[in-house]
């Protein structure tokens, strides 16, 4: 799962089945969670919801593909597979049986800063699959008949995903070009040369490294309580040590042994082109410093908002101007995407028919240049707020959402309070904070402009 663009997804789902309301009041709240830190530093988050008989348990790790050591990238996500496999009390694969005779469903995701794992389920399954999931935070067992077929499976998954994918490529090209010196350059799923390399002994440092309990953060949203998770959590992780005493127990995420990037001083542009592409496409990206590292920054829900004004629906002002007007593109798009280190925003367009991407990057320019150039629509910010304050209020209904939005908020060091108050921010900007972002961003930062083209195949 492209963990990079999942909070994205959560926003554009909840849109999409839910009209907005008419009052634009934000709620105080949003999930109301309660959370507390285990004695081994494991801080677990409970999101009461007693609608159905149902629970969601995410534990997410703040340690992705960013955080490995050079040469051998695609280790994180090898080891999510790995976290499949057997321990000293279950066969390999018998978790996830578990949980699908309980009807459940469970799956796992990397990103470049955090894995995360997940189960839903019937309430009265929560302790035997809490029971599993401690189990294999500590009790894998792997040996080279497990490692080595599964290293296998991710280079032919990387063969399928990439290789066999121009898009796919043209990003990971991307990548590279955006951050010059931060391992954000290098593809979470790994290079291949060095996914081959990768062996036993490196999975089992990876592990004895990073799966820790300090280093983990348990959320369960559902039909539970917080006494009744503490009860169990305390049971079951509250027990594992970790491997040990050097670095401080915190809740927050750990700082993080990365190199950083140098500014950007000019325009950039990736071009690939390849006669297996179906579909041409024009993006391009602006990066910045994350508020982690940023103190005097554009708040991201002004970014947000900007994102979704400028292309978030077919009622934004690039699909009025290049589809509906213009009929230079079939689609655009534009998004706000965050992470530890750097934060990235993102616009892009299909190319109508007979539509060159020269011809349809002049006329994304020509429109960004008269969107700087006008008044921010009021009533299109108004129903745009409105949008994300029914999101906020839907939000509260939903089993793994919840677990998900605040997991994602906390390895990226947010926190409980910054989500519960993301509603009443987004009610608080302005038109004029929004023009004043959207001219640092297309004024200030050096973009990076990425083509994908459809090429004619040679003559026979």
């Amino acid at each position: 799962m492209n963990a990079a663009y999942l909070r994205v997804c959560l926003i554009v789902l909840a849109l999409f089945l839910h009209p907005a309301p008419a009052a634009s009041e934000a709620p105080t709240s949003v999930f109301r969670p309660q959370t507390f830190v285990l004695d081994n530093g494991m801080q677990v988050v409970v999101i009461e919801n007693h609608r159905s008989p149902v629970v969601a348990q995410m534990v997410w790790y703040k340690i992705g593909a960013a955080d490995e050591e050079a040469g051998k990238s695609g280790l994180a996500h090898f080891f999510e597979h790995l976290m499949f496999k057997a321990t000293k009390s279950i066969p390999a694969g018998e978790f996830s049986k578990i949980v699908a005779r309980h009807g459940g469903r469970d799956n796992a995701f990397t990103s470049q800063d955090y894995t995360a794992y997940f189960q839903s389920v019937p309430k009265n399954t929560l302790e035997t699959i809490m029971r599993h999931e401690a189990d294999r935070m500590r009790n894998l067992v792997l040996t080279d008949d497990t490692v080595y077929p599964e290293r296998d499976v991710i280079i032919e998954e990387r063969k399928q995903r990439v290789d066999n994918d121009p898009a796919s490529i043209l990003d990971e090209a991307v990548s590279a070009a955006l951050y010059t010196n931060h391992p954000y350059a290098i593809p979470i799923i790994g290079w291949q040369h060095e996914i081959e390399k990768l062996t036993t002994a490196d999975a089992i440092d990876f592990y004895n490294k990073h799966y820790q309990p300090r280093h983990a953060i348990l959320i369960v949203s559902g039909d539970v309580t917080a006494t009744e998770v503490k009860t169990l959590a305390e049971k079951y992780y509250g027990v594992i040590p970790n491997n040990d005493s050097t670095s401080e127990v915190s809740p927050s995420p750990a700082v993080r042994d990365r190199t950083i990037s140098p500014p950007r001083f000019a325009q950039s542009y990736v071009k690939l082109a390849d006669p297996r592409v179906q579909q041409e496409k024009w993006q391009r990206l602006w990066v910045m410093p994350s508020i982690n590292h940023a103190t005097q920054r554009t708040p991201d829900e002004v970014y947000d908002l900007l994102a979704e004004i400028l292309g978030g629906s077919s009622t934004s002002f690039l699909y009025g101007r290049l589809v509906r007007e213009q009929k230079v593109a079939t689609s655009v798009y534009a998004y706000f995407s965050n992470a530890l280190d750097y934060d990235t925003f993102v616009v892009g367009a299909l190319p109508a028919p007979n539509v060159s991407l020269e011809q349809l990057e002049q006329a994304v320019s020509d429109a960004l240049q008269a969107f700087l150039a006008e008044p921010i629509d009021s009533r299109m910010l108004k129903r745009i707020k409105n949008q994300y304050l029914a999101q906020a209020i839907f939000d509260r209904d939903s089993l793994i959402g919840p677990a998900m939005i605040l997991g994602h908020a906390l390895v990226l060091g947010r926190t409980i309070a910054d989500v519960e108050r993301y509603p009443q921010k987004i009610n608080q900007v302005t038109q004029k904070a929004i023009a004043q972002a959207a001219q640092e961003l297309l004024g200030t930062i050096q973009p990076l402009t990425a083509w994908l083209q459809k090429q004619d195949p040679p003559p026979q």
